[in-house]
């Protein structure tokens, strides 16, 4: 590796959730301020909700629906001079 070109490692960084969790990692920077960790994380916790989007076609479907139509215009041919 090129000398002087790399950032400093930390190999024990100190990373703060804000949920209070505090773990050591390494990184680029001796202190790391996060807003989620896999203490407080829905996913990891069990806490997850999921979010119900059955029903989003028929919505849109019943939506447009309602929408006034778009009246089609007819073309009329003009005849031909000979």
């Amino acid at each position: 590796m090129k000398e002087g070109i790399h950032p400093q490692y930390y190999p024990k960084a100190k990373v703060t959730c804000a949920c209070g969790e505090r773990f050591t990692v390494g990184a680029t920077v001796p202190e790391l301020h996060v807003e989620i960790c896999s203490k407080c994380h829905p996913f990891y916790t069990g806490k997850q909700s999921l979010v119900d989007t059955t029903g989003r076609v028929e919505r849109f479907r019943a939506r447009t629906a309602k929408a006034s139509p778009i009246k089609k215009v007819k073309k009329v041919k003009k005849a031909r001079a000979k």
